[in-house]
């Protein structure tokens, strides 16, 4: 009995272990810290299509959907749309920084035609 108990202490242990250091690792943990410290960070599954991507910059979040189709070589995304959910949140910034991401979304989809919804949609309407 003693040694069954040693065994689920034990196990116990490294349970716990796991789980603080998944904590710390998790992505979507930092993506919240940058949020709230008004840094930047970009979260996304670049191999997942499905999942949608996040980028906090300036104390603005935006989302990212994605649109898989081809390309004169292979399936790639080809398209993207770009939205805020609290457009309160942009307040200050500017097109050089909307450009900013944008070429931050080009490293990682080079192929892709990115497209803003409203309210930045007007904004980034000359480019």
């Amino acid at each position: 009995m003693f040694y069954i108990l040693r065994l689920f202490i034990l196990a116990l242990i490294i349970y716990v272990f796991y789980k603080i250091l998944r904590y710390l690792f998790d992505p979507m943990r930092k993506l919240d810290e940058a949020y709230e410290k008004e840094q930047y960070y970009f979260y996304d599954e670049v191999k997942n299509v499905r999942k949608n991507f996040f980028i906090t910059y300036k104390g603005a979040l935006f989302e990212g959907e994605k649109y898989l189709g081809t390309t004169d070589q292979a399936f790639e995304v080809v398209s993207i749309f770009i939205w805020t959910k609290d457009p309160a949140k942009l307040q200050g910034l500017t097109k050089d920084d909307l450009r900013f991401l944008q070429n931050e979304i080009k490293m990682n989809y080079p192929d892709a035609k990115i497209n803003w919804k409203s309210p930045i949609e007007q904004l980034m309407q000359d480019e």
